[in-house]
C-alpha cells in the first residue's frame, strides 16, 4: 500500500465496492464455495484473529500494516452483515446507523447543548449516559445476564475487569483497598492449599479466584492488567532472544545449568534496560 494519502479513493466509494464484492462472494450464482459455506459461528475465529492482528500492527506503529489488518477486520464486519442480511435479520446499514446513533447520544457536548471544559468531563458524561442506558436494561433483565455475556464473549482477562467494574458500580464492592489485599492473601492461601491436597479441577478454580482478585487489585490501583501482561510477555521474549544469541550457534538451552542461564538472563535484562535509556 504505497498510495500517497492525498491520492486515496473516496471512502464511501471504496466501502460500496467492498460490499458488492462480498455480496458476489456469497451469491449462489457464481459465488465462492468457501464463502457460501460460512456462518456467523464459523467466522468467529477469524473475527478474533483479525482483531488481535490489528492490535499488534498498532503496537508496532506500522501504518501500512495497520491499514492492511483493518481491511481484514472490516471484511469480517461486512461478511457478518451480509450473512445476516440474507437471513433478513439486519444489514450493514443497521450496524452503521446503530453505532452512529449511540455516538450522538453519548456526545451531547457535540450534538446537543451540554458544555464541557475537559476530557475528564467528557468521560464522566459518557459513563453517566452509558450507565443510564444500562440501568434501563438492568431494570428489565437484572445485571447478571450482562455479566454472563461478558464472561462468554470477552477474553478472560478483559472479561474479569469488565465484570469487576460492573459489579462494583452496582455496589458489590470492598469498602477500602485493605479489604482487597485481605482477599488476595485469602485466595493465595486457598490456592496453595489446593495445590497440596485438592483435585486438579479445584486447583484450577482456586487459581481462577486468585487471578480474579489480582484483577480487582489492578482496578483499585487504576492499572491495566492486560497491558501489564502484554508488556511482560514482550519483555520475556526480548530477554529470551538475547539469551539464545549469547549461547552461540553450537549450544542450546539444555547445555547450560540453571545458574548459568540465570546469569545470562540478568545480563540480557541489563542490556535491554540500558538500551531503553
Amino acid at each position: 500500500m504505497s498510495t500517497p494519502f492525498a491520492d486515496q479513493i473516496d471512502s464511501l466509494t471504496a466501502l460500496k465496492h467492498l460490499i458488492e464484492v462480498v455480496a458476489q462472494l456469497r451469491s449462489p450464482e457464481g459465488g465462492c464455495p468457501w464463502d457460501l459455506q460460512q456462518t456467523p459461528e464459523s467466522l468467529i475465529p477469524y473475527v478474533l484473529e483479525e482483531a488481535y492482528e490489528v492490535v499488534d500492527a498498532i503496537r508496532q506503529d506500522n501504518p501500512e500494516a495497520i491499514a492492511d489488518e483493518l481491511g481484514d477486520l472490516l471484511l469480517q464486519v461486512v461478511l457478518q452483515a451480509q450473512i445476516a442480511s440474507e437471513a433478513q435479520q439486519f444489514n450493514l446499514g443497521t450496524v452503521a446507523n446503530g453505532i452512529a446513533e449511540k455516538l450522538i447520544r453519548r456526545h451531547p457536548h457535540v450534538f446537543g447543548d451540554v458544555s464541557v471544559t475537559s476530557v475528564a468531563e467528557v468521560h464522566q458524561n459518557w459513563e453517566a449516559i452509558k450507565t443510564k442506558e444500562e440501568q434501563t436494561k438492568t431494570e428489565i433483565q437484572g445485571l447478571s445476564p450482562r455479566l454472563q455475556r461478558y464472561a462468554r464473549s470477552l477474553p478472560p482477562l478483559t472479561a474479569a475487569m469488565k465484570i469487576s467494574r460492573k459489579a462494583a458500580g452496582a455496589g458489590f464492592e470492598w469498602e477500602n483497598i485493605e479489604g482487597v489485599w485481605a482477599k488476595f492473601h485469602e485466595e493465595l492461601g486457598e490456592f496453595e492449599q489446593a495445590l497440596h491436597s485438592e483435585t486438579r479441577a479445584e486447583q484450577q478454580a482456586e487459581l481462577g479466584d486468585l487471578l480474579f482478585t489480582i484483577v480487582n487489585l489492578a482496578r483499585w490501583y487504576d492499572l491495566d492488567p492486560e497491558a501489564a501482561l502484554q508488556g511482560t510477555n514482550q519483555r520475556f521474549v526480548q530477554r529470551f532472544s538475547q539469551v539464545e544469541q549469547a549461547l552461540g550457534p553450537e549450544r542450546t538451552i539444555a547445555d547450560f545449568s540453571l545458574e548459568e542461564l540465570e546469569q545470562l538472563w540478568q545480563l540480557a535484562k541489563a542490556k535491554l534496560e540500558k538500551e531503553k535509556k
